[in-house]
């Protein structure tokens, strides 16, 4: 019966909507005859006649019957139109684009459509800002001494005269005439910048300055620069002043045998000049040391005693002394060396440099509180005009409100000079002064040159030809054994990632040599001396090593990282990184063994292919992948290696085997 019912309903519906239609189109047939005599027809009267009357009712029916047809039809299709006229409406109000609908003519026809809404208000939407450039990120923080460094270029020097008195570099006659001995005759850009700064008349010439202390130094210069000669001079000029011995100089180094090296420049300059130095790094017994430091080891001076005037050390045995050495006191110090600072500032070394800034302040171990009697200080005490106030009956100076600080002198020096604030904070550094060297002066803009310090890009040797070979990780070693032999490359300092690793590489090039030899292909005369340095081998072992290599006996020394920093070798013409160097900073300073001094030099290193991505991102990241020339090695190049190269590893791995 339901069913039925429905029908019967939707019968009907269709024919009040057939009535409708046939209303619609007979309207519509008299609009098109009439429509000019209905437009000028005169306005009628607002009453309702019984025609009209009649006529307004059946519209009024035909509209209810339209209205049921549409909602009959919503609900037979209820699911499509409102999301398509939902997204439509969204999407326009987003879009900002929403348009009205048009308002309808006289002439169009009657709709019971209701009237299309106004649209929202439209907003602009949210959007991201632009993120700030590179060069302002890394404006963020840094200080105003290093956005006002000196910059320095390379072809800035400065000839050494000993016919002028009065010469430009401000050193002594003697000095000069010394330099001239040694074959130095011009001072590098470094020392032309740093040396007439730090000998200018008035405090930086003298050996005391506590009311007008000197500035501290912050020096970033390529490897090999003459960074280590910039501090040697000034600091000979200024101490051959003094008359009484006291420890004014201290020199701190991260490896020993940069210890020996510097202490050899200083005996060489001043030489003649009275000075004493003395290097203490842990290779002589501690006992022999402390009888080289201090005159009186019995009595307790408030003075301090010391027998030298420059101490060139290592952080760890400096420690050593500050904490178990009598009399060892550093409150004389006028200058404070910290070269390759940012490796030393990088590892703690038992907390050195807090230690050694507090000993510099406040000389007494003991109790301060306690304060000797005047006949208790014994005739060799002499306190520094900064400590004078401890003494008993001091003298009152005529202006007591006047502040008195140390006098010494902060001088740091890298290839790779770290700019982290946290890292420098470190050092308490007073009104610092950074100088920089660059490359030629029409390479870049003043404005590049502040980039380049803040962003710590490192500048290399002028001369220096830099190259990578991108091969498999089994052919390594054959391509070192290529360059040894077809490039013929002597003279080399071949760098390893370990100890272990610069052994197992120097047992490899000895069977190799020893093959050549068997087979003929070389005579026992031509055959290559290599040796390996590492930390494995002893002090005195090391010792002799380097000096076999200085005088060339030794054509290829393979070692680790412990001569990447500082070490001068003049003749090295080929520096081999065999293991690819981690970071930035240690491939500068592997690279920076050669091309020293203006001389020429080629760096080499071995990538293995899973590894050459990185090691291209690191290039890229410091600008400097464009310098590094890529060398593809064929296997037509190393076919004749490759037999002797077999038998070579065989052995190599039965020699493994045994041991």
């Amino acid at each position: 019966m339901a069913q039925e019912q429905i029908q019967e309903d939707l019968k009907g519906k269709t024919k009040a909507k057939q009535r409708y239609l046939k209303e619609k189109k007979k309207r519509r047939k008299l609009r098109k005859s009439d429509g000019a005599s209905v437009a000028n027809k005169p306005k009628q009267s607002h009453q309702a006649t019984p025609e009209a009357a009649e006529s307004g009712l059946e519209e009024q029916e035909l509209s209810s019957a339209a209205e049921e047809e549409k909602v009959n039809d919503l609900r037979n299709d209820s699911s499509e139109r409102p999301q398509k006229r939902r997204r439509r409406d969204a999407s326009e109000i987003l879009d900002g684009e929403h348009k009205p609908e048009p308002a309808p003519s006289e002439n169009a026809p009657l709709d019971d459509t209701p009237a299309t809404l106004p649209s929202l208000p439209s907003f602009p939407l949210p959007s991201l800002p632009e993120a700030p450039s590179s060069a302002s990120l890394a404006l963020q923080g840094a200080s105003s001494a290093v956005l006002s460094a000196t910059h320095i270029y390379r072809e800035d020097q400065l000839p050494i005269s000993l016919d002028n008195p009065e010469d430009s570099s401000l050193l002594d006659l003697r000095t000069r005439t010394r330099l001239h001995e040694l074959g130095i005759t011009e001072l590098f850009a470094v020392q032309t910048a740093l040396v007439p700064f730090l000998l200018s008349p008035g405090p930086a010439r003298s050996l005391y300055c506590p009311y007008a202390p000197p500035q501290d130094i912050c020096v970033s210069a390529p490897t090999g620069s003459g960074k280590t000669l910039a501090y040697v001079l000034p600091i000979i000029e200024v101490l051959s002043t003094r008359v009484v011995t006291r420890l004014r100089a201290l020199v701190v180094l991260p490896t020993r045998d940069l210890v020996v090296q510097v202490r050899e420049i200083f005996e060489a300059v001043g030489k003649g000049r009275g000075l004493k130095v003395a290097a203490v790094t842990g290779s002589q017994s501690f006992a022999h040391e402390q009888s080289l430091l201090v005159a009186d080891k019995s009595a307790s001076l408030l003075g301090g005693s010391s027998k030298v005037d420059i101490l060139i050390c290592t952080p760890g045995r400096l420690i050593d002394h500050l904490n178990t050495t009598p009399n060892f006191s550093l409150q004389h110090l006028r200058y404070l060396v910290i070269d390759e600072a940012d490796r030393l500032l990088a590892q703690s070394f038992q907390e050195w440099l807090p230690r050694v800034l507090s000993a510099i302040k406040h000389p007494l171990k003991h109790d301060t509180e306690h304060i000797p009697r005047l006949n208790d200080i014994g005739h060799a005490d002499a306190l520094s005009p900064t400590n004078t106030h401890i003494l008993p009956h001091h003298p009152q100076l005529p202006f007591p409100t006047e502040k008195k600080d140390v006098s010494c002198q902060k001088l740091l020096f890298s290839a790779t000079l770290t700019q982290d604030p946290g890292k420098l904070a470190s050092l308490a550094l007073r009104n610092p002064r950074y100088f920089v060297i660059h490359g030629e002066r029409a390479s870049s803009s003043q404005e590049d040159h502040v980039m380049d310090v803040v962003t710590e890009k490192f500048s290399m040797p002028a001369s220096l030809s830099e190259h990578m070979i991108v091969s498999e990780t089994s052919k390594k070693p054959l391509m070192f054994l290529y360059l040894v032999h077809a490039r013929k490359i002597t003279n080399a300092l071949v760098f390893t990632k370990s100890a272990e690793s610069t052994s197992r590489l120097l047992k490899l090039l000895d069977l190799f040599e020893e093959l050549s030899i068997q087979k003929g292909t070389k005579s026992a005369q031509n055959r290559i001396i290599a040796r390996a340095y590492s930390s494995d081998l002893g002090p005195g072992e090391r010792k002799n090593i380097l000096e076999q290599f200085k005088s060339q006996a030794i054509q290829i020394l393979i070692c680790s990282d412990l001569v990447s920093r500082g070490v001068d070798i003049k003749h090295v013409s080929h520096v081999v990184s065999y293991d690819t160097p981690v970071d930035m900073r240690k491939y500068v300073h592997r690279v920076g063994r050669t091309a020293r001094a203006g001389r020429e030099g080629d760096a080499w290193t071995l990538v293995e292919e899973q590894e050459a991505r990185y090691f291209k991102a690191m290039l890229r990241k410091a600008d400097h992948l464009t310098n590094v020339k890529r060398m593809r090695v064929s296997d037509d190049d190393v076919s004749t290696l490759t037999p002797l190269y077999d038998n070579a590893l065989d052995q190599l791995r039965e020699h493994s085997a045994r041991r």
